[in-house]
């Protein structure tokens, strides 16, 4: 089953930025990582960590004019819980943290780069590197996770989440998202059970999945 589509509801009102095609390497491991067992190995983790603490520097210049549209249009109509245990994955230099802890009181951000978590705000919420395919949390421990523009555990997620619990997926520029799933991908890589409620909003897309 793949996710409900919403109607839109926050129309484009800017120009789409140049993005990625289906041949960018990182739409690829995206893609890997969703649906292959064996696809996050020791030498891609190495890589992909080496990869964004090269670009955490110059992070910041990715905030630009309705980049959080999406996320916004998911955590107001997704029907997402705000009281419970919540983990931002990918959180980086903590672009969206502040925005997040606005409206999740127990939040948690982590990525893999060491240089993007030091360069986050330390006040917005308390910061952890953290590989996504191993999660330092019990089974059922969350009620949230946020990924945004995230490389995909399907299994991880559904471990850390708690029955009642969703996984909020965000792809700020949509398809030309280097890291991007579409929505129905999503849930089929969640598994046998799972659901999800999707839309587009701006230039991104969204999906809020959980278990049936």
């Amino acid at each position: 089953m793949g996710a409900e589509h919403l109607p839109v509801a926050i129309p484009v009102h800017h120009e789409r930025e140049a993005g990625a095609n289906a041949d960018h390497p990182m739409r690829q491991v995206t893609r890997q990582v969703a649906f292959a067992p064996d696809g996050w190995t020791p030498e891609r983790k190495a890589k992909v960590a080496e990869l964004f603490d090269g670009l955490a520097p110059e992070w910041h210049t990715r905030e630009t004019a309705g980049r959080y549209d999406a996320l916004h249009d998911a955590l107001d109509r997704g029907d997402v819980p705000t009281d419970g245990p919540t983990l931002e994955l990918g959180s980086g230099t903590g672009l969206s943290t502040p925005l997040l802890a606005e409206r999740f009181g127990n939040l948690v951000a982590g990525d893999l780069s060491r240089e993007m978590l030091r360069l986050a705000p330390a006040e917005a919420a308390p910061r952890v590197q953290i590989d996504s395919s191993c999660l330092p949390f019990p089974d059922g421990a969350l009620t949230v996770v946020l990924a945004i523009n995230m490389l995909l555990f399907p299994k991880e997620m559904a471990r850390v989440l708690a029955p009642g619990g969703v996984l909020v997926w965000v792809n700020t520029s949509g398809d030309r998202t280097p890291i991007h799933l579409p929505a129905d991908d999503v849930v089929a890589a969640m598994g046998e059970g799972w659901t999800g409620t999707a839309s587009e909003a701006g230039t991104g897309t969204w999906c809020v999945a959980r278990r049936g």
